[in-house]
C-alpha cells in the first residue's frame, strides 16, 4: 500500500467514525487527529476496509491512547443523547 493510501484510508476511518458516532457530523477532525496512530498500530492490517478499521477500533477500545478513548466516548454519547432525543420526538 502507498503512502497516499494509508492516508486516504486513515482519513477514510477517521470520517467513518465521526458518521457512525455522531449524526450530522460530516467529519471529525478530532477523531483524525486523536485516532490515526492508533488505528496504524492496532488495525493496520485492516486497511483500507472502513467497516473493518472501525470494528477493529472498537474491539481495541481498551488499547488505544487516552486521546482517542476520549474523542470515541464524547462521540458515543453525543449520538446516543440525539437517538434519545430522537425517539422522545416521535
Amino acid at each position: 500500500m502507498t503512502r497516499y493510501q494509508t492516508i486516504a484510508s486513515l482519513f477514510a476511518f477517521s470520517a467513518a467514525i465521526a458518521l457512525q458516532t455522531s449524526p450530522g457530523l460530516a467529519f471529525s477532525s478530532e477523531a483524525q487527529q486523536m485516532c490515526s496512530a492508533d488505528a496504524m498500530r492496532l488495525c493496520s492490517s485492516e486497511i483500507p476496509d472502513i467497516p473493518r478499521i472501525t470494528a477493529c477500533m472498537v474491539r481495541n477500545k481498551a488499547h488505544v491512547s487516552p486521546g482517542c478513548r476520549a474523542v470515541m466516548d464524547r462521540e458515543h454519547a453525543a449520538a446516543a443523547a440525539a437517538r434519545k432525543r430522537e425517539a422522545a420526538a416521535q
